[in-house]
């Protein structure tokens, strides 16, 4: 070949080598299932938890990965049919937050990766087959164990030692719920309190339940973690503090909001952490063959000025276990 061809054949090859180089790296689909409603400031701190965690390992919106997010305003129909709608979009990946939105999402797909955070009982709802090997298309981040609600009782004894009656406000529609129910059972009978149990659905059942269980003194309550609810938990606060009636919850983000105490997860660490699964699955691992990894950070927080609203008096001894004191 002569000098002048080679340089031209050579020169075509840089070109094509370059061109190749420079083509734009595919965009992956996140499809995003959350069960709180649009403009939420809880479901926002998630969404940023999870953003963050991506973004450390590579993955930056607009130039890798398109996130489609969806939200359920705590209501299942609506869940299960932005569901069908992700799927139908053909994502490289579904997240899902919270345990609702995985049973909507696990219902409308057997095929695209499934990763979640904040499910409680994955194996025994039957999403997984194992904690250690899942299989399937399912893997993710577990919240607290059903156990936790028998610290649920003791806290809410601790704060209120007066408390005779103990009301557990749920939503039937949350899988996870049956688990708690029969551990705060147990709890309640140890420390020999009456239980009675409320399924809300939605702020008018709220309502009509906390409006009952102010009816007998000595009351307080807990509220279990589920999508009504949590649409709604202004309205369970602002009751709580109407009815001055004790209350415990399952996350800090109720207390910040001005309920009394809470014991469990530390969810938007959580978030952040699941961020590895997404991206471990988008650069080619099956979900079915990472583990299950379950929550290790928790944290017991108290808001002494709703404390002092409703009359109670923390002993120090209580507030120096706790991990944050709102004043």
């Amino acid at each position: 070949m002569r000098r002048r061809e080679f340089t031209i054949a050579l020169s075509g090859a840089s070109a094509l080598a370059f061109g190749a180089s420079a083509q734009p790296a595919r965009v992956r689909l996140i499809g995003l299932l959350v069960s709180h409603r649009e403009g939420d400031q809880e479901a926002a701190d998630r969404i940023a938890a999870l953003r963050e965690g991506l973004q450390k390992l590579g993955w930056i919106e607009g130039r890798n990965i398109r996130i489609e997010m969806r939200y359920g305003a705590g209501n299942v129909e609506t869940m299960r049919a932005h569901a069908e709608n992700l799927v139908r979009l053909k994502p490289d990946l579904l997240f899902a937050a919270a345990t609702s939105s995985l049973a909507a999402l696990s219902r409308a797909t057997s095929g695209i990766p499934i990763v979640f955070a904040q499910v409680t009982d994955p194996v025994g709802a039957g999403y997984v087959g194992s904690l250690a090997r899942p299989g399937g298309n399912i893997t993710g981040f577990t919240q607290h164990e059903f156990s936790v609600g028998s610290k649920w009782v003791e806290l809410l004894k601790e704060l209120a030692p007066r408390t005779e009656h103990i009301a557990l406000i749920y939503d039937p529609q949350n899988p996870a719920t049956g688990g708690y129910r029969s551990v705060i059972k147990d709890g309640a009978q140890a420390f020999r309190i009456r239980l009675s149990e409320h399924a809300v659905r939605d702020a008018a059942e709220i309502e009509r339940a906390v409006d009952h269980i102010a009816t007998e003194s000595n009351s307080g309550f807990i509220v279990l973690p589920g999508p009504a609810p949590t649409a709604s938990r202004d309205l369970v606060i602002a009751l709580a503090r109407r009815y001055r009636l004790p209350a415990v919850y399952a996350f800090r983000y109720w207390v910040t909001a001005g309920g009394l105490a809470s014991y469990g997860i530390d969810n938007i660490d959580l978030y952040r952490q699941a961020a590895s699964y997404a991206d471990r699955i988008l650069k080619g691992e099956r979900p079915g063959d990472l583990p299950i990894q379950n929550a290790t950070k928790f944290e017991f927080v108290i808001n002494l000025k709703t404390a002092k609203a409703l009359g109670l008096s923390p002993p120090n001894s209580l507030l120096a276990r706790s991990d944050e004191v709102i004043e």
